[in-house]
């Protein structure tokens, strides 16, 4: 007989599992040896609990008593926690390029965009490059990146300071973390 998996990866409880003899395993994490399946049920029906199925690669096939719903809920909480986590490490960063004589509806028009992508809570690459003369007067880069982080100043924060890396002047915004 075959059977139909769970829809979403559940082990196997109670009468679905069809080993013969399983090793046990109380409540509390106790070893309670190797038993025939009617024993391991009988003794999880008078806990009060259910027999699970943990291992059933082992041999014999490992089965724990233990409340099942408790263990899902709590199993699909630590799940939810880690995406929660892992999302907030892979955030995105943006780059923006400006230049040192950078148009102001151009300069306005970027603001705007990186205004709503801080607003999703990514972060801003914001970097200038300098073409012939213009590396002569890395100031006058710096004075439109630190504008752009100043018209940003009440959704963001300057993670990385302006810095000079060639031909390329570069800095990073961060979202400012609400309280």
């Amino acid at each position: 007989m075959s059977v139909i998996a769970n829809k979403e990866k559940d082990l196997f409880i109670n009468e679905q599992i069809r080993a013969k003899e399983v090793m046990v395993i109380g409540p509390n994490g106790e070893q309670l040896g190797i038993k025939p399946i009617k024993d391991a049920l009988t003794l999880a029906n008078y806990a009060g609990f259910d027999l699970v199925l943990m291992s059933p690669n082992a041999n014999p096939q490992v089965c724990k008593i233990m409340d099942y719903n408790k263990f899902k809920y709590e199993s699909k909480k630590k799940n939810k926690e880690n995406l929660k986590k892992q999302r907030e490490n892979n955030l995105e960063m943006k780059e923006y390029r400006l230049s040192v004589s950078i148009d102001i509806h151009d300069f306005d028009t970027r603001v705007r965009n990186s205004s709503k992508y801080l607003e999703k809570g990514h972060k801003i690459k914001v970097s200038i490059r300098f073409k012939g003369r213009e590396m002569a007067h890395p100031e006058l880069g710096k004075e439109v990146l630190l504008r752009f982080a100043e018209s940003l100043n009440e959704i963001s924060v300057i993670e990385q300071k302006p810095t000079m890396d060639g031909r390329f002047m570069t800095m990073i915004l961060m979202p400012k973390k609400e309280k």
